[in-house]
């Protein structure tokens, strides 16, 4: 999924990826942990899925308080 899709999500759809994403980063670790997994940039590319959904969503949570401070 790209930036641009990323935006296109409302924040209930982002939160709802973010859980998602983070359910799956724990599946990929915990078989890692047994057995060796085939793809171990699996962990890598959960990982900064994550870390792209969260920013996307601090933007806006910024967006929404700067836009707060300058209507006062």
């Amino acid at each position: 999924m790209k930036i641009k899709d990323i935006r296109e999500l409302t924040d209930e759809e982002l939160k709802a990826r973010i859980v998602d994403e983070e359910q799956s980063l724990l599946r990929v670790r915990l078989n890692h942990a047994v057995s060796a997994v085939e793809r171990p940039s699996d962990i890598r590319d959960a990982k900064k899925m994550i870390a792209r959904l969260k920013t996307i969503l601090r933007e806006r949570e910024l967006e929404a308080e700067t836009s707060k401070e300058a209507e006062s």
